[in-house]
This record gives structure tokens, sequence and C-alpha cells, in this order.
């Protein structure tokens, strides 16, 4: 590229990649050593083995209703199903349900669609795994409370159950149930001290106490007894008489969340405890690898609604570097976000980051989801990243950004970025002029931002 051939000057027509450019804006990094399982955890092809024979009846029954194209295992399709893969209704149901649990197939309108982990079954050990984690945390909905017992109570034992996994992966072997009884007891007491329903320093009046219950007077000895059962469900557990034991798998998963949540803990931000706008900041400076991680700390410690609003809201923000860095913690949070990444996909400002999101979620090679955004939208995407580039990174990030534009030449792109209408188009094109050593090139630049700032075409 010359100063006396601008209007020529040709662009390299490049996929952009507005996720690694604003990663690559932030030159900190810093990285960690893998941790490594506690003795004896079998090596992961054999956890996928494993995780694959809990998952088999799902992956038949997704294979069938993908290629049937069945929207939703109903009746009718249920006989179908039973007869072609040979198995009772029942188990079909059951399979359908674990299917979407662990991403295996997907509902798109009306349309079921294989997800992204069934086309990798065979040859993927890590999306296996990640595959039926995703069953293991979703454990309480493949193994439904029963329907008389409050709400409430269900969801105490459930935000408690983790302590009882956590008591059963440092035990290393079986555990007598009245143990797992009396942890899960201490731990709603105090899950109910922390939300202040038991005045501090009040005495229970024995009268009224009923050791062993909750507040819907279900015997938390039975709530016990179905976690078990549903954790035994889902592969996690094996059950005996008045015991319970983790599987290979349950104690591997049981490990994977705890590192997640020490690592998180570890981090100079501890950022765990904090909202997701500093979560994301303490994150910009991770490779992808770790950065995941951290994400996923922050997110077992919350709802999975509660933790999706927050990143919205996150990326609602005027740093760029954060809306992009909050749709990848949405990433890691799969098929629960996806009601709100599609209302997400309304807004302007979020839009191209949404749309993204549903092509990767919805199978699109990731090579190719940039195909999805209109040239409009793509352009507007190509000045939010420039944005967090110039926020956050060095002036020649900033230069090397040019050669993700969807332009062919450098006067198409800033005729394209004055009519796009970003908030920070001005910021932007002063920074890539100041920037860019090519003196024709940043007196266009300059101009451009000077006529957008006035109003001027």
């Amino acid at each position: 590229m010359t100063s006396r051939n601008l209007r020529d000057s040709r662009l390299r027509l490049v996929r952009p990649r507005p996720t690694v450019t604003a990663r690559r804006a932030v030159s900190n990094r810093r990285t960690r050593p893998a941790p490594r399982p506690p003795e004896g955890t079998p090596p992961a092809a054999e956890l996928a083995r494993q995780a694959r024979e809990v998952l088999a009846d799902a992956v038949r029954v997704a294979r069938w209703a993908a290629a049937v194209r069945d929207a939703a295992v109903g009746p009718a399709a249920l006989e179908r199903a039973a007869d072609a893969l040979e198995l009772t209704p029942d188990q079909v149901s059951a399979g359908w349900d674990r299917a979407r649990l662990a991403g295996l197939v997907e509902l798109h309108g009306a349309t079921a669609r294989p997800g992204w982990r069934l086309n990798a079954w065979d040859r993927d050990d890590t999306a296996v795994l990640r595959g039926w984690v995703a069953l293991f945390d979703a454990w309480s909905l493949v193994h439904p409370a029963p329907a008389d017992v409050a709400p409430a109570a269900v969801a105490e034992v459930v935000e408690a159950v983790p302590q009882v996994l956590s008591l059963l992966q440092l035990s290393a072997g079986p555990v007598l149930v009245p143990a797992l009884l009396d942890l899960l007891q201490q731990r709603v007491v105090e899950l109910r001290e922390e939300r202040c329903e038991v005045p501090y320093g009040a005495q229970p009046d024995p009268a009224k106490t009923v050791p062993g219950t909750v507040r819907s007077d279900v015997p938390l000895s039975a709530l016990l007894d179905w976690a078990l059962e549903g954790l035994a469900a889902v592969g996690a557990l094996t059950l005996g008489p008045g015991q319970a034991t983790l599987t290979p798998l349950g104690n591997w998963a049981v490990w994977v969340k705890l590192e997640q949540i020490c690592v998180a803990a570890q981090s100079p931000a501890g950022h765990i405890e904090h909202s997701a706008e500093d979560m994301l900041r303490a994150c910009a400076g991770l490779t992808p690898g770790p950065a995941r991680d951290e994400y996923r700390a922050w997110l077992a410690a919350r709802t999975v609604s509660s933790a999706v609003s927050e990143l919205l809201a996150a990326a609602r923000g005027e740093d760029a570097l954060l809306r992009g860095l909050a749709f990848e913690a949405l990433r890691v949070v799969g098929a629960p976000a996806e009601a709100g990444v599609r209302a997400a996909a309304e807004e302007s400002s979020l839009r191209p980051y949404a749309l993204l999101w549903l092509a990767e979620y919805e199978g699109a090679d990731p090579e190719d989801t940039a195909d999805v955004l209109t040239r409009e939208e793509a352009t507007w995407l190509w000045v939010d990243t420039a944005a967090a580039v110039a926020d956050h990174g060095d002036t020649a990030l900033l230069v090397r950004h040019l050669d993700s534009a969807v332009q062919g030449t450098v006067p198409a792109l800033l005729d394209e970025v004055r009519a796009v209408g970003h908030p920070r188009t001005v910021q932007v094109l002063v920074a890539l002029a100041a920037a860019h050593p090519d003196p024709a090139l940043a007196k266009a630049v300059r101009r451009a931002a000077f006529q957008v700032h006035t109003g001027g075409v």
C-alpha cells in the first residue's frame, strides 16, 4: 500500500475474527500449569468410554430424531422411535430428555437438529465428557423430585448437594447414608442462616422442631434418597445397602468443579464473588483455556438465569472488550443461555455477537459463522472490536485490525463505517489515523472522523 494509491488500496479479504482480535487486545497474559487429577483417576479415554455407556440410549435417540427431523418426541413419535430402536417408549422418552440436557440434540423451531457434541461423539473424548458433565449438572431434572414436595425444600437440597459430593470425593470410598444426612442437615441450616430465615442468636423451640425435616415437613432423609437416586441415574454414584460411592466419572467431575472454584479463589481479583463486569475484566488477561475455567467457576456460584442476566448486562456497557468476553462466557453456559441470547439479538449493540453465538450453538463451523452477519452488522462489529483494541490494545494491533474488515478497499470501509452509526466511530477513526504509518491513509481516516463528528458526508 502506498500513499499514491489510496483509492485502489486493497484490504486482505480475511474472515473477521473479532473475538480473537479482542482477546489479543490485552498483552499482559499469564498461564498456569494444568492441575493433575487425584491418583487413581482413569485416563480421559476411559472416562469418555464410561460416559458413552451412560449416554448410549440418549445418543441413539438423538441420532434417530436428527435423522427424521422430529421436533419433539410426542406420543406418536415415541412409538415410532421405540419400534425403530427396539426400546420401550419410557426408554425413548428418558433418552430424549438426556440427549437435550447433554447437548446432543437441539430444537430449532419445529426441527430437531444434531448438536455439535453428537457430531463429534465418536471421535472427540473431550466433547463426550463435557456432554456428560452437562447431564451431571442437570441431575435434578433427569430425576425430578416428587410433585408433592415444596419447591423451596427441593431447592435447598439441590443447593446443598455439592457439600455431599465433596464429602464423597474426599472419602475416596463408600460413605454411610447417616453421615451424608448429618452433613446435609448442617448445610441446610447454614443456608437458612445465610438467608436470615433464622434470627441471629434465636434459640429453636424443641417442641416445634422435627429433626431431619425441611419447611415442607418432608423428611430430609427422603430428599437425600431422592438426590442420591438422581445422581446415580446420571452415572455419578453407585448405591449399596445404606451407603453411596462415587463412580470414577462422578469422582472426576467433583474434582474438576472443586479445581475450578479453587482456581477462581486464588486469582488476584478473587472474582468468584464479584460482579460479571469485574470478573470479565479479571479474565481479560488470561488465555482462552484458563479464562473458560474462570467462567465455569463463576457460573457455578450462581443460578443460570441470574448469571446470564448479569453477563448480558455487562455486555450492554460501554466497554467493547467486555462485550466480547461476556459472549465468550455465555458460550460456556451453553444451551441454558439460548433464550437470553435470542432476546439480545433484538438489541442493535448486541445483535452481531448474539448472531455469532447462535450460529456456533446451532452447529455452524467457527470459520463460517461470520457469514450469518449482514454487511452492516459485520461493519458495526468491526468498529466495536476496533474500540476494544483502541481501549486495551496497542497501535500495531489496531493497524492489523484493518485486515479483518469485510470491505475490499479502505475507501469502501470508511464509507460504510461512517454509515453504520456506531457511537465510538469517531474515537476509533481518530485512533486508527494516529496509529497508521501511511500518511495518505491516515489523512483519509482523519477526514472521515471529522465528517462523522460534524455530521458531514
